[in-house]
């Protein structure tokens, strides 16, 4: 690629979201220009989908306008979804073009790191092998999944043979109960390199937060949550453990996640749950919300794949629905006032001031909830929507 950084515009001229981000993307494209001037470095560039439907085919357009950018000629599964000013675009374009690893002087350095964040070492000679020059488009590629670092020389001799550059997955040890890898593929081979990095980085069991939920969502995959105490990491471990030992073969129809229980307290207040029941796990199919009866038998082989099992079988709904003891006025109401609440938590954070208590009646023998997730999707408020997947 030409370009270390491509940032597009996927629009449509008769959208009216895309028409009023025409002109801020414009002027973006002339402060981005002064802040950059030197070329080959980013470039901005629109694409009329009506014109162009081959490549908005191509780059799985659904909904206008479509932010996306391409770094050294490669594809970001990410799109922009942030505030839509010139400044933001500005301070986005800055962000991208930051260098994606940090140096470390001692092997000691490594002993302060994250636990709780999934990281990729890399141990060189020197910083012009062209091993490194591999290693560093790998992480401007991927430093959204990993935190990269590298050692050079003296700092980072004594973990590799001379001349024989290493790279090492190292796990979110305190979330898990994986373990370091070492990456034995070719150096060189930047397309082995990525693969790898991004099988580690991107991990069966991903965190849901309110800034990432719109591009889960959009996946279009029911999800699993586990809404844990933020201090519960034990619960966090052994739940990836069990998914990662016994559900593997579910990972192409199922998103895997872990909820904050106490950012995420609507859903659970839609279950007819709150913070003192945690932990727990449920399904969001999209169009309800389903409980798994009880946390503990999590751990009995084959509880959890079951629970899957009914609700592809539609036995979740059957039963969840017999015998419900609520009007349906009641459960509408419920329901209207709980997206609300929701709806304005995820667009503006959370409202630690104003608590909602759970209807006890709510919690067993009713008509399953609605879905609160599918409400982290793209909004029509925000986009011109092309289709609506619903589960």
């Amino acid at each position: 690629a030409s370009n270390e950084l491509v940032f597009l515009n996927f629009y449509a001229e008769w959208c009216r979201f895309s028409n009023i981000l025409a002109p801020i993307f414009a002027e973006a494209a002339d402060k981005i220009r002064a802040e950059f001037p030197e070329p080959g470095k980013v470039v901005l560039g629109k694409v009329d989908c009506d014109k162009e439907t081959a490549i908005a085919s191509r780059f799985h357009i659904n909904k206008y306008p479509t932010l996306k950018i391409v770094r050294n000629g490669q594809l970001s599964k990410r799109e922009y979804r942030g505030q839509r000013s010139s400044d933001a675009f500005l301070e986005f374009v800055k962000k991208q073009l930051e260098d994606p690893i940090q140096e470390f002087k001692s092997l000691k350095d490594l002993e302060n790191l994250d636990s709780k964040k999934r990281l990729i070492l890399g141990y060189f000679d020197r910083r012009d092998q062209p091993e490194y020059d591999i290693f560093r488009k790998v992480a401007t590629n991927l430093k959204e999944d990993c935190q990269f670092h590298v050692g050079f020389g003296d700092a980072s001799q004594a973990m590799h043979p001379p001349g024989s550059p290493i790279i090492v997955f190292r796990p979110d040890v305190a979330l898990s109960h994986e373990n370091d890898e070492t990456y034995t593929g070719g150096l060189q081979n930047f397309d082995e390199l990525k693969i790898w990095i991004q099988e580690k980085c991107v991990p069966l069991v991903r965190e849901i937060t309110f800034e990432n939920a719109e591009e889960l969502t959009e996946e279009g995959l029911p999800f699993l949550i586990l809404f844990h105490r933020p201090d519960d990491a034990n619960s966090v471990k052994d739940y990836k453990s069990i998914i990662e030992r016994q559900l593997l073969d579910e990972k192409q129809n199922v998103n895997f996640l872990t909820a904050d229980g106490k950012r995420f307290a609507h859903p659970l207040h839609h279950l007819g749950k709150s913070e003192d029941d945690l932990p727990l796990i449920a399904i969001d199919s999209f169009k309800h919300m389903y409980l798994f009866p009880h946390f503990s038998d999590m751990y009995t082989p084959g509880k959890l794949k079951q629970f899957l099992q009914d609700l592809y079988s539609g036995k979740l709904h059957r039963w969840v629905v017999v015998g419900s003891s609520l009007s349906p006025r009641k459960q509408s109401c419920d329901a209207l006032r709980l997206s609300s609440r929701f709806h304005r938590e995820f667009h503006y954070g959370p409202d630690p001031t104003n608590d909602v208590q759970a209807d006890p009646h709510t919690s067993k023998g009713t008509s399953p909830p609605e879905s609160k997730f599918k409400e982290l999707g793209p909004s029509k408020h925000r986009y011109t929507l092309l289709e609506k997947d619903e589960l």
